[in-house]
């Protein structure tokens, strides 16, 4: 009460503080799950029998069993395994080089040297596969951590773009593995016809294709009654043949035209090779697209890696032809749409907060002390957040904006006796200085219940809870502070005997006589 301004400017030095070292907060939008799964995603060559797939994933299994921690494991070849978790979205079907694991442990600490261990062991295991062990996170599903996605119309360019995006990502230390959807190919069987042979062994093109298809595909030759389902019988030459690419070349075809006699091998109308084909061209809300995908090293935060990806785009002058464009996905997208979610209620909130306040304080600046409190917990929210070093996300963000609403009860309750004391809404210092020793205890005793309720969240929330208790605990332990503090000092000023309005009385005396010309 003695110095009213000194007493907020030290009021607010920690918020100020935690505002500015908002800056310098480790950020992971979506945690990982203590949990004792994870998964595993294994992708082999584009063209993979599923029965070679069998066999590695049998030696994986076999590998990944032989680890300490690992209590059992679960593989489903040639598909995604079932939704075991909230935000699972298994897609893939009927891919033979595909297969996904889900992993059993015997404990849910320390998941991450497991998951690095596992990475490890794999990777140098099956070098020509794609091993990804992957642990639980919470949030919307998204396929890889660190995602850019290149748009365009002309599919070589869009590749060639994706091949330098990727050979940029890969250079990250904390980048384990990186993928494009254009960069896979599968081999294709192409035949250049002959037209001269074609047309002396009375032959068409469509007529050679079709024959070929008969012979490798097969064709319906009857059907058989299995209880009451009849069953196609496709008649087709054996597997081993199909795969010989002598046998496809010894194949006889037959002329269309009657005056034409005997049969003409394969490879006498032609010359059979090997082409690469595009496994797939990705569209994206109806524009071509080639997306970028990176995957990190078990503990590493999305957004420090999102952060040195994009530096190094910057430092390697990577530029887009005209007509391209990219956009990032991964966490990045996910993160702006949760928190577009998140604040899309929150003018309406203060709107509604801010009335209720002026309506009951019967003052608009009381409701901007009301309201300064609440941004200082929120800077406080921050600071205990930085000073126990915990990752701010998507819960400490819930946290800070929940905490608003609790942090104002102290300042509410504060103002109130201020209000009910006659002497105190005068200005006079010391009754306003009894009002607040009188309040200490109530104030003192509301944090103190609060902050006990988020103990259990403090000390076993895991990485999910833990941050909005700390938040919430933090920013309500700073608002007492404020209220015992800042409130009383900015009630002073603004209800300063000097500043209070004169009666009528006062105003008529204190005004000049006129002066006679």
């Amino acid at each position: 009460m003695a110095r009213p301004l000194l007493a907020i400017a030290l009021s607010f030095t920690i918020p100020l503080i935690g505002f500015i070292s908002a800056k310098t907060l480790s950020k992971q939008f979506f945690p990982a799950v203590s949990r004792d799964q994870l998964q595993i995603e294994v992708e082999f060559a584009p063209q993979s029998a599923i029965a070679r797939t069998r066999q590695q994933i049998e030696q994986a299994r076999d590998l990944i069993l032989g680890h300490p921690n690992v209590e059992d494991v679960h593989w489903f070849i040639g598909e995604s395994a079932p939704k075991f978790y909230y935000n699972f979205t298994g897609n893939r079907r009927n891919q033979a080089q595909y297969a996904q694991a889900m992993v059993q442990l015997n404990t849910e600490q320390n998941v991450e040297p497991i998951v690095r261990s596992l990475q490890t062991d794999l990777n140098a295991a099956f070098p020509a596969a794609r091993m990804l062990v992957r642990q639980l996170q919470q949030g919307p599903p998204y396929d890889a951590p660190v995602e850019l996605r290149i748009y365009g119309p002309n599919i070589d360019e869009l590749r060639r773009l994706g091949l330098e995006a990727r050979r940029i990502m890969s250079s990250l230390p904390d980048i384990t593995i990186t993928r494009d959807d254009l960069s896979e190919s599968l081999p294709k069987l192409g035949l250049v016809v002959d037209e001269e042979q074609a047309q002396q062994s009375g032959l068409s093109n469509r007529a050679i294709a079709q024959q070929l298809e008969a012979y490798l595909e097969g064709s319906v030759g009857g059907s058989v009654l299995e209880g009451t389902e009849s069953l196609p019988v496709r008649v087709r030459i054996a597997n081993a043949d199909r795969a010989d690419l002598s046998q496809i070349s010894s194949l006889d075809l037959q002329p269309e035209t009657a005056n034409q006699s005997g049969f003409r091998s394969t490879d006498a109308l032609g010359e059979l090779n090997l082409v690469p084909e595009l496994a797939k061209i990705s569209r994206r809300n109806e524009q071509r697209v080639n997306i970028v995908q990176g995957f990190l090293k078990a503990g590493t935060l999305p957004s420090v890696a999102q952060l040195a990806f994009e530096d190094k785009l910057t430092e390697e002058k990577f530029e887009l032809p005209p007509g391209y464009y990219t956009e990032y996905g991964g966490e990045t997208a996910e993160q702006g749409q949760a928190v577009g979610n998140l604040l899309l209620y929150v003018p309406i909130l203060l709107i509604i907060m801010i009335a209720a306040l002026v309506l009951s304080l019967g003052s608009f600046r009381q409701a901007g002390i009301v309201a300064m409190v609440g941004i200082g917990s929120v800077g406080m929210a921050l600071f205990s957040l930085k000073v126990s070093n915990t990752v701010f996300g998507f819960m400490a963000i819930v946290g800070s904006l929940g905490l608003v609403g609790i942090a104002i009860n102290d300042t509410v309750m504060v103002l109130s006796g201020l209000n009910e004391n006659a002497d105190a809404k005068r200005g006079d210092r010391k009754a306003i200085a009894k009002v607040v020793n009188q309040s200490t205890r109530h104030v003192l005793t509301t944090t103190i219940t609060t902050i006990a309720g988020f103990v259990p969240l403090l000390l076993s929330g895991g990485p999910f809870w833990r941050p909005l208790a700390i938040a919430i605990a933090g920013g309500i332990s700073g608002s007492s502070i404020l209220a015992l503090y800042f409130v009383p000092a900015a009630y002073a000023l603004i209800y300063h005997p000097k500043r209070q309005s004169a009666s009528p009385t006062q105003r008529a005396n204190q005004q000049p006589s006129p002066v006679s010309s």
